[in-house]
């Protein structure tokens, strides 16, 4: 069958999903995966069909408006006034590449939400899927896009349904507008949010890519949830590292990785400032990753390598611990080798990320970028190399590789979308 996966954001939001579409072509599958701008090349390397929207994600979270989204509820709201050219935009982009690819079913991250109307109008399933627990309701925890840790179980669950309910009420307008014009359909497809569509009628699995380690099942969650385990790649066997970066990791003890991934720092050079003299201060050895311009780009030392990206599969392994966002895809593949974690969030689920990191006992409590300090960034470090903290990261690491991941995922949806 041609199955379509959309997913849009960051790198986080993406490579996860190359893996799911490789498991499903394991199955036989045809898959196209689209995204927005920047990720044609990690697409079609592992041998699936990119089909690229117009967004670039990389180049809005420079916005000022994409920075407050990260930290206020407010922003969010701001941003999605702000930024509605661009989800238009991306509307009809979904709706271009799902004409040209034809698929028989779909299989789309919350960004997508317009996945299930398209599928109505193609009368073709489309199953929902999330990488962090967003969207359906729980009184275990309050909204992973809140900056609260917990509020007792009835806030807990109102906190996603308040979630839930201003989405709904900022996306219906244009959305029923869209589905007027671009789809010739009646209504204002008002089904829930994360519902997912299936013509026959029948309920749609809703999957979870992150490990049951870091968040077991809600129990009150139906048996429409399924967290499978986080969707990795496999590692990439012909990556090579720039000589420069090889002859580093000889020259010493495994160094710390630091580095903030996709997200680009409200003020990188203070952020790098205190990184450095934290690291000359302890005496650490470390690989700093520049990512999207969370750090800035400085002269390496003898203690110090300096690069903009490598393979997390290649480098954490051989790293010692990891300093990070806390965005859900580099949370997974820093536990996944093992390595404890210090979480550093800027906003978003990240917080969430950090405060489940520390609850496992596979890192220290998380650390604000904005209350970043060389004094808890020191402490911190130290923290990193507690021999019981190392033990426990090692433990979760064949934990969660005993979850199913993409593999199970990938059953699950072939298992729904078959013809009966």
């Amino acid at each position: 069958m041609r199955i379509l996966i959309s997913t849009f954001g960051t790198r986080g939001d993406v490579q996860p999903y190359v893996a799911l579409g490789l498991a499903l072509r394991a199955l036989g599958h045809d898959v196209t995966v689209s995204t927005g701008q920047g990720f044609d090349d990690m697409i079609a390397a592992y041998g699936l069909t990119p089909a690229p929207a117009t967004i670039d994600y990389r180049s809005l979270l420079q916005t000022p408006e994409a920075q407050a989204a990260l930290t206020t509820f407010s922003g969010k709201i701001k941003a999605f006034t702000a930024f509605r050219g661009h989800i238009r935009q991306q509307l009809d982009d979904m709706w271009r590449i799902a004409q040209e690819v034809a698929p028989d079913a779909i299989v789309y991250h919350p960004k997508a939400y317009a996945s299930e109307h398209i599928a109505e109008k193609l009368g073709i399933i489309a199953v929902p899927t999330a990488l962090q627990p967003v969207f359906v309701p729980t009184q275990e925890f309050p909204c992973v896009l809140l900056p609260f840790h917990d509020l007792g179980p009835k806030a807990n669950r109102m906190s996603h349904q308040l979630l839930n309910w201003v989405t709904t009420k900022a996306q219906r307008p244009m959305l029923r507008k869209w589905r007027h014009e671009r789809l010739g359909l009646s209504g204002d497809g008002s089904r829930a949010l994360f519902e997912g569509y299936d013509p026959r009628g029948r309920t749609v699995p809703r999957l979870h890519g992150y490990s049951r380690h870091l968040v077991p099942k809600p129990k009150d969650w139906s048996e429409r949830e399924h967290i499978t385990g986080y969707w990795a790649l496999p590692p990439d066997e012909s990556w090579q590292p720039p000589e420069n970066l090889a002859q580093f990791l000889r020259e010493g003890a495994p160094p710390v990785y630091i580095g903030f991934g996709s997200m680009p720092a409200q003020n990188a050079r203070a952020l790098t400032l205190i990184v450095l003299n934290t690291l000359h201060q302890t005496g650490q050895r470390a690989v700093l990753a520049t990512g999207w311009g969370g750090l800035e780009t400085i002269a390496a030392s003898p203690a110090i390598h300096v690069l903009d990206a490598a393979p997390h599969s290649w480098l954490f392994p051989r790293s010692s611990a990891v300093v990070h966002h806390g965005g859900a895809g580099t949370t997974h593949e820093a536990l996944l080798w093992g390595r404890p974690s210090l979480v550093c969030p800027v906003g978003a689920d990240q917080p969430f990320w950090g405060w489940r990191v520390a609850g496992a006992g596979v890192g220290p409590e998380p650390i604000p970028q904005s209350r970043l300090t060389r004094a808890a960034l020191a402490e911190a470090l130290v923290a990193l190399k507690d021999p019981a903290m190392i033990a426990r990261a090692g433990e979760t690491a064949g934990a969660m590789r005993e979850e199913g991941g993409a593999a199970e995922a990938a059953h699950l949806i072939n298992a729904f979308i078959a013809p009966q």
